[in-house]
């Protein structure tokens, strides 16, 4: 007997479709060969949808304690949370984008009982998420799960009227499977290697799951990968994979996979797509209401996260490296150096201590290029990691880095805009391993840490956090001011605890010149009184004109 579309319903196709992922992972992996052959597609579904339902079981959870029972608003929204917050990879992600159209439109349509008006809400979901992925895609693809996104929609409206929810999933799911067959004809890559698109694959998977929980049954059947074939064995995909990736991988492709979660304004995000539609490909920017999941393939890692942190807060990033068989490989790696742009003498002295090249500078008195190519040359390397350490020399620290390649050394401009971004860079700088991986765990760190710093006002003036009077206390989160106080200690407090309401593992201070002795002891027993389980870390930074830095990571 058909099963209601309601919040039991979504927590069955949950299930099924884990279930179903699961089985098919290693086979879906098998035929990735678009829009890179890194064979991780049906893990990345997988592990979205693992996020997914563990989202709607704590969504249960939540009204079992309260002595309620969700309603379809609250799984399916939870649903496609727990998707947007834990997508993997280009596929992920766009399964996200998909659960979020269909919750834009079920979420208004608390659990209809009538069998054709559960039909018609269902139609209309598959609809709007068809049309989101198209949204959030920067350059759609036919032959894609987009494609199969599409055919699933035309498919349900054309059985709208024959019954109920269950019958239209089920024609979605149909629909889905005929499209799957097609996308060899429509993508040369995917004709080539002989396969279907992977990400439609796992599509066919997720909509044969729905049906399944719709209809009360709980098998759900194989999917084909191969244009030609029934489901094969894994040895036949892994070969045909490799054949794909032999013959049809671009190896001048971008050399980074960057993923993030990102808050930000609708008009941050729409720049920010921009940007990074200029930097690579495979762009899928995918969400809304202020959290969003990024997803790119780039050259420069660096630079996709850094417009990310002017965009909003990035975090969560994953930064993946397309290395293995399908990349050329580089020769062997020289010594490797740091250079870093330091406000005071106890962080130069800290980054002498790790082998870094210091260059100190006062407040008011930013560096030219041309001495930080110098300081580039002194550090005799054929590599080195360039740390500006201020949004305000991201040009000026571009330029050098440009200036020293010309001269044959090879620099990664890694985006630290703080000094405490630099230290968790520094902290997690490896000269032994290769240069690409080095940058990815550099940047990465400095993207995990949010910073902070307290100054005192010169002046009256207006802030983004009220007026502020010559003398008061400022406390800048991510460069913006965000408290106004006026003693250092207390608006020291109310800004880490702004930013530890959002999570973090590490504190990290600081001290400026002219901090008084007491501030670090009152900061660190007041983060392991209000904030069990963070460490703090301080250090003598001397630098003048900020008597405190903070870093959360």
């Amino acid at each position: 007997m058909p099963n209601p579309l309601d919040a039991a319903a979504v927590r069955a196709w949950c299930g099924l479709a884990l279930e179903a992922l699961g089985r098919e992972r290693e086979r879906i992996d098998a035929i990735n060969v678009y829009p890179v052959a890194d064979g991780d597609t049906g893990t990345n579904l997988y592990l979205t949808l693992e996020s997914a339902a563990r989202a709607v079981e704590a969504a249960f959870d939540g009204h079992a304690s309260a002595g309620t029972a969700p309603g379809l608003a609250d799984a399916i929204g939870a649903m496609a949370h727990g998707a947007l917050i834990g997508a993997r990879g280009n596929s992920g992600t766009i399964v996200a984008q998909l659960l979020r159209g269909m919750t834009e439109v079920l979420a208004a349509d608390a659990a209809p009982t009538d069998a054709g008006r559960a039909a018609a809400a269902l139609c209309r979901a598959l609809r709007r998420a068809a049309a989101s992925t198209y949204e959030a895609v920067a350059h759609p693809v036919e032959g894609t799960v987009l494609t199969v996104a599409t055919a699933a929609a035309d498919a349900a409206e054309r059985a709208a009227g024959t019954g109920g929810a269950a019958e239209v999933a089920r024609a979605a799911h149909e629909g889905a499977r005929s499209a799957l067959r097609a996308t060899p004809g429509q993508l040369a890559v995917l004709g080539r290697a002989g396969v279907v698109d992977a990400g439609g694959c796992g599509l066919v998977a997720l909509l044969g799951a729905l049906a399944d929980a719709l209809s009360g049954e709980t098998s759900v059947t194989p999917v084909a990968v191969r244009a030609d074939a029934p489901l094969p064995e894994a040895a036949g995909c892994e070969a045909a994979t490799r054949a794909a990736a032999d013959g049809c991988h671009n190896p001048d492709g971008p050399a980074f996979e960057v993923i993030y979660l990102l808050e930000a304004g609708d008009d941050a995000v729409a720049r920010l797509r921009t940007r990074l539609d200029g930097l690579g490909d495979s762009l899928v920017v995918v969400g809304g209401d202020g959290l969003w999941n990024v997803h790119v393939h780039v050259d420069d890692a660096g630079a996709a996260v850094e417009a990310g942190i002017e965009a909003g807060r990035p975090y969560r990033i994953r930064i993946t490296h397309f290395g293995g068989a399908t990349r050329v490989k580089e020769p062997a790696m020289a010594a490797r150096a740091v250079v870093a742009v330091v406000p005071g003498a106890g962080l130069a002295g800290l980054c002498s201590e790790v082998g870094a090249t210091p260059v100190a500078v006062r407040p008011g008195e930013p560096p030219a290029s041309g001495e930080l190519v110098q300081a580039i040359r002194q550090a005799h390397a054929r590599e080195v990691m360039l740390l500006p350490n201020d949004p305000e020399l991201r040009h000026t620290a571009a330029a050098a880095a440009e200036q020293a390649r010309t001269e044959g050394v090879r620099v990664a401009l890694i985006p630290t805009r703080s000094a405490v971004q630099g230290i968790a860079a520094l902290a997690v700088h490896e000269p032994g391993r290769s240069f690409d991986e080095d940058v990815v765990a550099m940047t990465s760190a400095a993207g995990a840490t949010r910073y902070a710093e307290l100054a005192v006002a010169e002046r009256q003036s207006w802030t983004m956090a009220g007026v502020c009077q010559a003398g008061d206390v400022l406390g800048l989160i991510d460069g913006d001011v965000a408290v106004i106080g006026s003693d250092l200690t207390v608006t020291a407090t109310t800004v880490l605890d702004r930013m530890l309401s959002a999570g973090g593992e590490m504190v990290t201070l600081v001290l400026g010149a002219q901090a008084p002795p007491s501030l670090a002891e009152r900061l660190e027993r007041h983060v392991h009184e209000r904030h069990l389980a963070v460490d703090t870390v301080v250090y003598d930074g001397g630098q003048h004109g900020a008597p405190l830095l903070i870093g959360v990571e």
